[in-house]
C-alpha cells in the first residue's frame, strides 16, 4: 500500500496505545499501577492475534492475545458492540489471578474489527493473603477469584451484579472498583481512537495497513535471525524455597530464520506457588525477546511466528491445574525471562554485527514484598514495595550496566519515591541506596542493585504485616556473559528489636544493617509481622558482568572503590587490583597479583 499512508496509520496505532496507557494511569489510584507501571495495554486483530504491543510488562502481550482468543471461543455469537470481558484464570491465559485482563471488542458499522486489552495487578483478589501473593497456597483454589471469562459490560452497560459479586470477595472493594474502572476507561479510549482512525481512512485501508504491519514485522525479524549464527545456547536458573531447589533449564536453538526455546529438563511442578502455566512461560520468553531482538520492529503477531516453545507438561514452566501459581510472576516466569535473556545475549555476542546489542541478565531476582494492615489514618492499606521495579542493568559488551537501571521486561518500570510509600503505609525508611558489590564483576561491571530498610511509624496497630516471595536468596541469578560473574543474590533480613531485647533501642537513625539494634534473622519466603521497633532489611541483586574481571581497567576499579560501588576487598580478591592506603592503584602490584590469579586458575583447570 501507499507507504506514506501506511506510516501515518502505523504511528496513529502507537498513539492509540499511548493514550489508553495515559488514561489507565490517570484513573487508577494504585501505586503499583501509576508509580510502578505494573500494567499493559495492547491492540489485537479481530481474531485475537497481536497487532500492536504496548509498553508495560511485556510478559502479557502474548497472554492477552490468548485471552482474546479464549473469549472469542467462549462467547461465540454473543460478542456485541460495547461489551467488556474479564479474564484472570492462569490456566486459560493470565499469569496469576491478581493480574486481571479486561478485553473489549471494537466494532465498526456492526462488524468486529479489532480488540483492545489491558491489565493491572488489582489491589486485592481475595486470596489467602492480601494483595494476591500467597506463598503458603497449596493450590489455585486459595489464590483468589479466578475466571476463565465473564461479561462485565454488556452493550455498554456495566453488569452491576457481576461487579458486586467480584467486590464481595475482596478486602478493599473501593480500590478494586477503581482498578476495574480504570481498565474500562482505558479500553473505551482505545476504541474511540481506533474508530476515529477507521472513520478517517476507511476500514479497508486500515485493515490493509494492519496486515502489512504484521507481515513487515515477521519479515524484519526473520531477516535479522538469518544474519545471526546458527547454533545452540543454554542457560539454567535455580530457585530456592524453604531449602528445596527447583531449576529452569533452557536450550535455545537458532536455525536459519527461526528460534526454538526448549525447557526440557526443568524441574517438575512445585508444591509451592512459584509455578507458571504454559501461556505464562511463552510470555516470559518473549518479554526479553521483544526489546533485545525487535527494538526497531513493531511487536505483533509477525514477531511471534518464527518462534517455537517446548515446555514439558507438568513441569515448573508448564504446570497443570490445580497447582498454585500466585508467585509465578516473580518465580518461574521471571526465571524463564532470565534464561531467555541469557541465551539471546550469548547468541548476539557470537555475532560480529550484533555483538554490541548483547547484554547480560538484568534484575534477575525480581522480588515481591506485599504489605498490608491499618495505615496511619485508620484505613486499610494493601500494596507492594515498588522498589522491586527499580532493578539493575546488565553489563554490555562495551560498557557497564546501568545502576538501578530498571528491567528489560518492562521498559517503563520505576519505583515510587519514599514520600509516596510513607504516605500509603505506616512506615519509615531508614535508608534507600545503591548496594556496594552487588553488580556482577567483569571487564564491564553489572549495574548495582539497592538496599533498603524500613520500620513501623505511626501505626495504629503497632505495625503491619508483609509477604516475602520470589525465588529465594540462595542463588545468584543475574547471569554473566563471556566470563563475567553473576550479580549478588538477594537478601531479606528481619531485625527483631522487641521490648525484651538486650539491644533494645530506636532504629530510626541506623545507617546500615550492622547499625540496627536487635537480633537479625534471614528470611526468604512467607508472611511476617513488622511490629514495634522491628525492621525489615532488603538487598537486591545487581546485573550480570561481561568479560573477565581481571581484564577490567584498574583505574575504573579505583573509581568504583572511590564511589563505594566496589569494596577494596572485592577490588583485590575479584578484580586483582591492589590499592594503597589512600585508595590509589598500585599498577606493579596489580600486575603481579593478576598474574598469580591467572596462574592459580590454570592450576585448578589442570587438576580437573
Amino acid at each position: 500500500m501507499d507507504p506514506i499512508t501506511f506510516s501515518i496509520i502505523r504511528h496513529r496505532l502507537f498513539r492509540v496505545v499511548d493514550e489508553a496507557v495515559i488514561t489507565l494511569k490517570h484513573v487508577s489510584g494504585s501505586a503499583i499501577t501509576n508509580e510502578g507501571h505494573d500494567l499493559m495495554v495492547s491492540l489485537y486483530r479481530a481474531d485475537g492475534s497481536l497487532l500492536m504491543g504496548g509498553v508495560g510488562f511485556l510478559h502479557h502481550l502474548t497472554s492477552a492475545a490468548e485471552a482474546c482468543k479464549a473469549i472469542i471461543r467462549r462467547f461465540k455469537g454473543q460478542i456485541n458492540e460495547g461489551d467488556v470481558y474479564l479474564l484472570n484464570d492462569p490456566y486459560t491465559a493470565a499469569l496469576h489471578t491478581s493480574d486481571i485482563y479486561l478485553v473489549a471488542p471494537i466494532h465498526h458499522e456492526g462488524r468486529l474489527v479489532a480488540w483492545s486489552a489491558c491489565f493491572v495487578h488489582v489491589y486485592d483478589i481475595g486470596a489467602m493473603n492480601p494483595g494476591g501473593f500467597s506463598p503458603d497456597s497449596q493450590d489455585i483454589y486459595t489464590e483468589g477469584i479466578s475466571s476463565p471469562g465473564l461479561k462485565l459490560v454488556d452493550r455498554g452497560e456495566l453488569r452491576q451484579d457481576v461487579l458486586d459479586t467480584l467486590l464481595n470477595m475482596v478486602r478493599n472493594p473501593e480500590m478494586v472498583t477503581l482498578d476495574i474502572r480504570s481498565m474500562i476507561a482505558c479500553n473505551n479510549v482505545a476504541a474511540d481512537r481506533m474508530l476515529a482512525l477507521i472513520r478517517k481512512y476507511g476500514y479497508p485501508t486500515v485493515d490493509e495497513a494492519c496486515a502489512t504491519l504484521i507481515e513487515q514485522s515477521e519479515k524484519l525479524l526473520r531477516a535479522r535471525l538469518a544474519e545471526l549464527p546458527d547454533g545452540q545456547w543454554q542457560s539454567r536458573q535455580y530457585m530456592d524455597v524453604k531449602g528445596e531447589t527447583a531449576k529452569v533449564c533452557l536450550t535455545m536453538t537458532k536455525k536459519d530464520d527461526t528460534l526454538t526455546f526448549d525447557f526440557t529438563g526443568s524441574s517438575p511442578q512445585s508444591r509451592y506457588a512459584l509455578n507458571c502455566t504454559r501461556w505464562a512461560s511463552l510470555g516470559g520468553l518473549f518479554a526479553p525477546l521483544f526489546p533485545l531482538l525487535c527494538y526497531d520492529i513493531t511487536w505483533n503477531e509477525g514477531v511471534i511466528r518464527p518462534i517455537t516453545m517446548i515446555a514439558p507438561e507438568g513441569s515448573i514452566v508448564n504446570c497443570t491445574r490445580p497447582a498454585p501459581v500466585s508467585v509465578a510472576t516473580v518465580g518461574a516466569i521471571q526465571s524463564v525471562n532470565n534464561a531467555a535473556c541469557a541465551t539471546i545475549g550469548k547468541m548476539l555476542a557470537a555475532s560480529e554485527k550484533y555483538r554490541k546489542e548483547a547484554t547480560t541478565v538484568w534484575h534477575a531476582n525480581h522480588f515481591a514484598i506485599f504489605m498490608f494492615g491499618r495505615n496511619q489514618r485508620g484505613g486499610q492499606s494493601i500494596g507492594i514495595l515498588t522498589e522491586t521495579f527499580a532493578g539493575a542493568g546488565g553489563a554490555r559488551t562495551f560498557a557497564d550496566g546501568v545502576d538501578v537501571g530498571g528491567e528489560i521486561p518492562n521498559p517503563i518500570s520505576r519505583m515510587a519515591n519514599v514520600e509516596t510509600m510513607e504516605s500509603i503505609f505506616p512506615l519509615r525508611y531508614l535508608f534507600r541506596r545503591r548496594l556496594t558489590d552487588s553488580g556482577g564483576p567483569g571487564r564491564y561491571r553489572g549495574g548495582l542493585g539497592m538496599e533498603i530498610a524500613i520500620t513501623p511509624h505511626d501505626a495504629p496497630d503497632g505495625g503491619l504485616h508483609y509477604v516475602v516471595s520470589g525465588k529465594g536468596a540462595k542463588y545468584s541469578m543475574s547471569e554473566g556473559l563471556g566470563g563475567g560473574y553473576p550479580g549478588a543474590p538477594n537478601r531479606y533480613v528481619w531485625v527483631h528489636n522487641d521490648e525484651t531485647g538486650e539491644r533494645n533501642a530506636d532504629p530510626s537513625f541506623a545507617l546500615s544493617l550492622e547499625d540496627m539494634p536487635g537480633r537479625t534473622e534471614d528470611i526468604s519466603w512467607g508472611v511476617f509481622p513488622l511490629m514495634g521497633k522491628d525492621a525489615l532489611y532488603v538487598a537486591w541483586n545487581g546485573g550480570g558482568g561481561f568479560g573477565d574481571p581481571l581484564e577490567r581497567d584498574p583505574e575504573q576499579v579505583q573509581v568504583d572503590v572511590e564511589s563505594r560501588f566496589v569494596t577494596r576487598e572485592a577490588a583485590r580478591s575479584v578484580y586483582g587490583v591492589v590499592t594503597d592506603a589512600g585508595g590509589i592503584v598500585d599498577l606493579a602490584a596489580t600486575k603481579r597479583l593478576r598474574a598469580e590469579m591467572r596462574g592459580a586458575r590454570m592450576e585448578r583447570r589442570a587438576a580437573e
